[in-house]
């Protein structure tokens, strides 16, 4: 069959198709600044689609099209490194650091201070890109470091992998040294799929990552939300680099790849260790998992002359983290009862130091991953922590496990009223059906009504809540405001005084808003966002109560979950009794104005990064909010303005790049004050 001709309209076309694709890519992957709608990106990637499909000559390495995956393969070829790809020695506290710059500076026979290259040290799987003339020729895994795997199939499915390098310059040879992990977001969104499809879910971004990439089948890992980071180059011919570490990485971006947006230069150790300090504290803030911070000699000479021990380099060191996840033995599993009657199985562990604390209880969510863990009593297991994050449970190492190892009963009845324990089809959390009569439910919902984003009450402490209920004192929220002073100086611990501040705080938090009295009174799934939202709409209480189903689903981010959820909770006298028991001990609000479209920052994303010193973060997020604004957790392009504080660091960097207005804390208290609030 012989090949049709191709005009030259068409191979024009299909270049030209090329070139807008690549530039795509890199602005999505790289940059982190989309200029194509993705409606526009596909309308162009069908047309090339049809373009090679007519014409199939016009099918090139570097196509756009070729990202989605092939036949799979048999099994992983093997590659040997042209120049080893080295593992990194540890230090684990400042101590090991300073010796690691003492010996660097001893080997070059300096008494001045050596610069630094600091990055991130990405939790993920080490990689090596081999590009000829341009264009990815193989990608390969570390492997032992002197062998690894050719997983180039794979790997040409990850968008943020160029298959062709921008601009010129490029060496005739070049193989970039990267990290391919998987973000924080998209490993969450994995795990989801995969739980509601009855699959197996992974243990961590690491984990996902590293299977993903040894994916036979490269259609499966085109699937997966992978990113590569490059680090660092291997071999290069044909060109000559910049001499210094972290202007390689800006070529490099140049070229087309990501780099980490936090490196950073330091001009001697102890910078180094305010940059690894810095980092750890904003470490849980990140998108990406990191372990640790690599630093480097800056400049490739002193590099060459340091050059390698066994298996290391000497002039570079991984400054690692606390440990976030430890093996440890579970003792035992209890079940504690929530606010909204969440019966959780809590695992009750022998002592581990993990992630910076020791960890002695770690959650088991719900009957659901016990079952897909297979956990037993006396199991040794893996423990997670990451900062705040409650620990958790992620996996059984099985072949510890003991002979009398015990299954875990779930409990059919309420361990704290004994009222029934029921679960709702296609629902994994099981709850105790005993409502307010359940003393644990009860504290919860008073804890809640009484929290700082709800009603607000100083001085009232969840070991307070859990007296009150205990002594008989209070069986409702409303209870709260016919507490009298007689009543509380008998407490234990509880003076004349800790009473009156008490009963002063109660009353102050009287006046409030509606958005506010909605979030307290703990309907399922109403957060902040939408009891704002409801507020809004309905402008009053009333319509609210009296509002269906299908009306609820009219409000903004409201869909048929929620407002089933809320039209229940409205429907139950129990509710009725509880809004007039309080509205008739006086909590009070004005009615809201209805309409968000008309807010003055409808339709605009603020994002609040560093310390803010007259507000705080959450105050700040509320005044936006009520403004009508949307405040998100990281900066991308469709971000209108930052306001940054002392400390702003990738954030505000990214604002600048990307064009973005930013203000700091007093312009942004000017700006409040112009639009009506005291502060």
């Amino acid at each position: 069959m012989t090949n049709k001709k191709i005009p030259a309209e068409k191979r024009e076309r299909a270049q030209e198709l090329h070139e807008i694709l690549q530039r795509a890519n890199y602005q999505y992957y790289v940059l982190d600044n989309p200029e194509l709608p993705d409606s526009e990106y596909d309308r162009r990637l069908r047309e090339l689609q049809e373009l090679e499909r007519e014409y199939p000559e016009l099918v090139t390495q570097d196509s756009p099209t070729q990202r989605v995956g092939a036949e799979p393969l048999s099994s992983f070829a093997e590659v040997r490194h042209e120049v080893p790809m080295l593992s990194l020695d540890n230090a684990f506290d400042d101590d090991e650091l300073l010796e690691f710059d003492r010996r660097v500076r001893d080997r070059l026979n300096s008494k001045d201070p050596v610069e630094y290259a600091c990055e991130p040290k990405l939790d993920g799987i080490a990689i090596s890109l081999l590009y000829r003339d341009g264009m990815l020729e193989r990608a390969a895994t570390r492997g032992d470091g002197t062998t690894g795997e050719d997983i180039t199939q794979n790997v040409r499915t990850i968008g943020s992998v160029p298959l062709r390098l921008l601009h010129n310059g490029v060496p005739k040879v070049l193989e970039v040294r990267g990290e391919i992990y998987m973000p924080k977001a998209g490993f969450a969104e994995l795990n989801k799929k995969a739980a509601e499809a009855g699959e197996k879910t992974f243990v961590n971004p690491r984990n996902a990552a590293a299977g993903s990439l040894r994916q036979l089948d490269s259609r499966i890992t085109a699937k997966r939300p992978l990113q590569l980071c490059a680090y660092g180059v291997g071999l290069v011919e044909g060109a000559t680099l910049p001499d210094r570490h972290t202007e390689i990485l800006k070529q490099l971006n140049r070229w087309g790849f990501r780099i980490n947006s936090e490196m950073a230069e330091a001009r001697d150790i102890q910078a180094c260790i305010e940059y690894h300090k810095k980092l750890g504290e904003k470490r849980e803030q990140l998108p990406y998992d990191i372990d640790g911070i690599v630093f480097k000699v800056n400049e490739i000479g002193l590099q060459r002359r340091l050059g390698f021990v066994a298996r290391a380099p000497r002039w570079a060191m991984a400054y690692k983290f606390p440990a976030q996840e430890e093996m440890t033995e579970l003792l035992d599993v209890e079940f504690q009862v929530g606010r909204t009657g969440a019966v959780t199985p809590v695992a009750r562990l022998k002592p581990v130091f993990v992630g910076g604390v020791t960890v002695s209880n770690a959650t088991l969510h719900n009957r659901d991953e016990i079952e897909r863990l297979g956990v037993k009593i006396g199991d040794t297991v893996v423990i997670r922590r990451a900062g705040d994050v409650i620990p958790q449970v992620v996996s059984v190492v099985e072949s510890k496990r003991p002979h009398n190892a015990r299954t875990i009963e779930f409990p059919t009845h309420c361990p704290v009223c004994d009222s029934p324990v029921e679960s709702t089809p296609g629902e994994a959390v099981a709850r105790c059906s005993g409502g307010l009569i359940c003393s644990a439910q009860r504290k919860q919902a008073i804890k809640h009504f009484a929290s700082r984003k709800a009603m607000d009450i100083d001085g009232l402490g969840d070991k307070l809540v859990e007296q009150l209920v205990d002594e008989g004192l209070l069986h409702s929220v409303s209870g709260l405001y016919h507490l009298s002073l007689a009543e509380l100086v008998e407490l234990e611990r509880m003076g004349q005084k800790s009473a009156q501040n008490l009963l002063d705080a109660l009353e102050h938090s009287k006046d409030t808003t509606l958005p506010k009295f909605l979030y307290a009174l703990g309907i399922r799934e109403v957060g902040e966002a939408t009891a704002r939202n409801l507020a809004r709409h309905y402008g009053e209480l009333e319509p609210l109560m009296q509002a269906d189903e299908e009306s609820l689903q009219e409000v903004e981010d409201v869909g048929p979950v929620v407002a089933h959820f809320v039209a229940e909770f409205f429907q139950q006298s129990h509710a009725q009794e509880e809004i007039e028991a309080l509205r008739q001990a006086g909590v009070h609000w004005a009615p809201e104005e209805q309409g968000g479209a008309e807010q003055p920052l409808s339709g605009q994303t603020w994002v609040l990064t560093g310390k803010l010193e007259t507000l705080s973060r959450s105050e700040a997020k509320d005044y936006l909010q009520r403004l009508g604004a949307k405040v998100a957790g990281s900066v991308s392009a469709n971000t209108g303005t930052v306001v940054a504080g002392p400390g702003a660091g990738s954030k505000l960097n990214k604002a600048r790049e990307l064009g973005i207005s930013v203000m700091d804390e007093e312009e942004l208290l000017a700006m409040l004050r112009e639009r009506g609030f005291e502060i």
